[in-house]
């Protein structure tokens, strides 16, 4: 973990503020829960955004997901900009991006306009995957050979970053083309690029360019340390960092009381669920969840999924979250809380803040408190 300095210097690293051995975040995915409304969901956001802000979490990223009735993050550039309205400090990220899916021209035009909006505060996370099912996949990317978008992902990778460094060589057909907002307009600054995975292809890609790492923890927590021991071992350094940076996104949710935070989680679980076995739909209701009769084989779908999700009072979320961090030595927790509805959220992003004394920051200007929350 590096400090101020280095936080200052390369827009990435963060501090370690109370006591939290490294740097805490917050992973949206927009959820959306039966009997709620998209409008409700995105509301939840910007108040969770404020309140990441006002706790001292370092960065709010937002997931790409398509056609996933309990996700409302689709579109992250526009959430992101939202975000950035409602607030002044707090680093606002894709978590991520999923490139394949669009052009690189398009996210360079996007994420400039991003880091117009709110210099100094965006980041690019960037993922090779779909984000999605097959068929929804191939209607995004209008064809049905996928394969060649995630094979093509280190070319897509270096076009994108040439277009947001306006840098092609004067050979190149693009090099009178150029992403604005951008550098054609003047010296600016640009948002540090991440690569984001759940195996080792996108970890070793990732140390070979020098660039910080986002590792999926929460859904593939098997991968975990060999893709992080990936990262660091090929980690070369580069004009970005000069020394491996990686963070892992965490399943977690505090509540006052432990029976309540396994009654949240599992509304979560049920959720997943439904969605690897073909019926995706809104997030139920912790009524619902307790409710339901697992057969044999789901039940040991959902307690393996349990059992990498940090659930039950904040003093027990704080312990197991240091001792994920000290086994996996990541430099930054990245804290996805999946629930019903959007006050147990904010309510645990409150009390894993309080577990771990995050001084209350100033508000520094920051506008007037928008709609209520779901």
């Amino acid at each position: 973990m590096s400090g101020g300095t280095a936080a200052t210097r390369d827009g990435i690293r963060g501090t370690a503020l109370g006591t939290a051995s490294v740097p805490l975040s917050v992973l949206d995915l927009v959820t959306v829960g039966s009997g709620r409304t998209a409008s409700q969901a995105l509301a939840t956001s910007v108040a969770l955004s404020r309140l990441a802000e006002r706790r001292g979490y370092h960065r709010h990223w937002v997931a790409e997901h398509h056609s996933m009735p309990g996700v409302a993050s689709s579109s992250p550039a526009v959430i992101l900009a939202h975000l950035a309205a409602h607030t002044r400090r707090i680093r606002l990220g894709s978590g991520g991006v999923m490139l394949p899916n669009h052009a690189p021209l398009v996210i360079a035009e996007q994420f400039g306009t991003l880091e117009a909006l709110a210099p100094g505060r965006i980041d690019l996370g960037l993922g090779r995957a779909p984000g999605t099912d097959g068929a929804t996949a191939a209607a995004l990317r209008r064809t049905d050979r996928l394969g060649e978008g995630a094979d093509d992902f280190p070319e897509q990778l270096s076009e994108l970053t040439r277009f947001l460094d306006d840098d092609f060589p004067d050979v190149h057909p693009y090099a009178r083309i150029h992403a604005v907002p951008g550098p054609v307009q003047g010296p600016k600054g640009r948002p540090p690029v991440w690569l984001l995975g759940s195996s080792g292809f996108s970890a070793r890609l990732a140390g070979l360019l020098g660039l910080p790492f986002a590792f999926a923890h929460h859904f593939s927590a098997r991968n975990t340390l060999p893709a992080l021991e990936l990262y660091r071992q090929t980690f070369r350094p580069s004009a970005v960092l000069d020394a491996p940076y990686a963070l892992i996104g965490v399943a977690a949710l505090a509540a006052d009381e432990a029976r309540e935070a396994r009654r949240q989680v599992l509304t979560g679980a049920l959720s997943m669920l439904r969605l690897r076995t073909g019926r995706p739909g809104l997030i139920p209701t912790p009524d619902e969840a307790e409710a339901y009769e697992f057969s044999h084989m789901e039940r040991e779908f959902v307690d393996d999924w349990l059992s990498n999700v940090v659930h039950g009072t904040p003093d027990e979320v704080r312990a197991g979250l240091d001792e994920l961090q000290k086994r996996t030595g990541a430099d930054e927790l990245m804290i996805t809380a999946n629930a019903h509805g959007g006050d147990a959220r904010l309510r645990s992003y409150e009390l894993i803040a309080d577990a771990y004394g995050l001084p209350e920051q100033a508000a520094a200007g920051a506008p007037e408190e928008g709609a209520a929350t779901a």
